[in-house]
């Protein structure tokens, strides 16, 4: 008998999130166009930096 192989994927809800906070921080930190392409790949070392000077204050 032949067995059922079943595949589920689940990350719509992470990918999401990750743009959401991509969009965040381009909005929030008024990056450039190419620092905004440079945060797709880095987005939480903007945050950080952000925060860093926000507590500093």
């Amino acid at each position: 008998m032949a067995e059922r192989i079943r595949i589920e994927q689940h990350s719509v809800g992470g990918g999401l999130l990750w743009a959401a906070g991509w969009l965040f921080t381009v909005g929030y930190l008024q990056l450039t166009f190419w620092k905004g392409v440079f945060a797709l790949f880095i987005w939480p070392y903007y945050i950080g930096e952000a925060l860093r000077t926000l507590c500093a204050s």
